[in-house]
């Protein structure tokens, strides 16, 4: 698939802009902080419903605006969609998918298809389990739409639940005992089918990332990632929603004391992490900035190559990506760029690109851009 268009309202520093794209690699160049990144940003917005940069969507709208508008056509399957987000805080989020309104706004998930890699990802080898958590959520809602639902219930019945553990005191009455027995059992319920989604990913992502490091790297460096559970560690779990919903219910009837005296959960998807190694050490601790650099953009490009094998390719995102990479570096990734069918990239300077690499040239300015003669 590929983006054909893409039109911004109010989205971040751009009160109006439109943009049509080329297949292949278009190139978007200028200073830093006239907005190249926002329109990455948007784009994989629309694929997420979600930025790789803040949690909260209220940071999306430009300053002094009520809403943003992010509007894209893309060509799939070759026919044309347009698909609409309007994020409007303190309303929610409100999709259109040709001009008609779905129901809920995670109906437009699955139109627009794309993986993202921006500076911040360096977060997912040296950051907090946050990020690596966040990281396996938004790629298993592009692999399966449906569990961005899941994950909202489970946040939901999270924080329904932390709110009567915090009311206890310390002590819960047998009237709220047996209202906890009902968020334990909803709880279970859908944080079994993130567990299993996340499970699956972890495993056939694993592979993937092996080999796009190695090819970056031109080194057989043996990368592995490990899904650590609150559960019981790195131990190997069931991806069975069934026996993964029992196993957390009876954590939770295990962890009730302390929960209850602490007023918080203690178990769950919310607290697992994704364990990284690189030649058998941990990445977060003793990889070198250029190795976590390679290995963070490595994640993407397994992401990018599960996604394409598991249905249409999505579209590449590459922000600021040449930066911190070494001559050979960049020359692996701009082969990778030039051979998917859509990515867009963005740099400070020219120069930065490599030579090879064949692109549309976009100049950005705050609120405009313009297509430029290619090198």
């Amino acid at each position: 698939m590929r983006v054909e268009r893409v039109e911004l309202v109010d989205f971040r520093n751009h009160d109006a802009l439109t943009v049509d794209l080329p297949a292949g690699v278009s190139v978007l160049v200028g200073a830093n902080g006239v907005g190249k990144t926002n329109l990455l940003e948007a784009v994989g917005y629309l694929a997420t419903l979600g930025s790789h940069r803040v949690g909260q969507d209220t940071s999306l709208v430009r300053a002094g605006a009520d809403a943003a508008l992010i509007r894209a056509i893309a060509i799939r399957e070759g026919r044309r969609v347009q698909v609409d987000v309007e994020i409007r805080p303190g309303s929610g989020v409100r999709g259109r998918v040709n001009g008609a309104a779905v129901p809920r706004a995670r109906d437009v998930l699955g139109v627009i298809r794309a993986t993202m890699f921006a500076p911040e990802d360096l977060g997912l080898i040296r950051g907090d389990p946050e990020e690596r958590r966040r990281f396996l959520d938004l790629l298993a809602t592009q692999r399966l739409p449906r569990y961005l639902g899941s994950r909202q219930d489970y946040d939901r019945v999270l924080r329904q639940r932390n709110t009567l553990l915090r009311s206890a005191g310390g002590r819960l009455p047998a009237a709220g005992l047996a209202t906890l027995d009902v968020w334990d059992e909803k709880l279970a319920a859908a944080g079994a089918e993130i567990w299993a989604e996340r499970l699956r990913l972890v495993a056939a992502l694993t592979p993937l990332v092996t080999q796009a490091y190695q090819q970056l790297a031109a080194r057989d460096d043996l990368v592995e990632a490990t899904y650590v559970s609150s559960l019981g560690g790195s131990a190997e779990l069931d991806p069975d929603p069934a026996k993964l919903g029992q196993a957390l219910r009876e954590r939770l009837l295990a962890d009730r004391p302390r929960e209850v005296e602490r007023g918080v959960t203690l178990s769950g998807p919310h607290r697992d992490d994704l364990a990284l190694t690189l030649r058998a050490l941990p990445a977060r601790t003793h990889a070198s900035h250029g190795e976590a650099w390679s290995l963070a953009l490595a994640l993407r490009l397994g992401a990018h190559r599960l996604l394409t094998d598991e249905g249409e390719e999505p579209v590449l995102l590459l922000d600021d990506v040449f930066a911190e990479l070494d001559r050979r570096r960049r020359e692996q990734v701009a082969e990778v760029a030039a051979a998917a069918e859509q990515a867009l990239v963005t740099a400070a300077v020219a120069e930065e690109l490599p030579r090879s690499l064949p692109a549309a040239m976009f100049h950005v300015e705050p609120g405009t851009i313009e297509q430029r003669e290619p090198r």
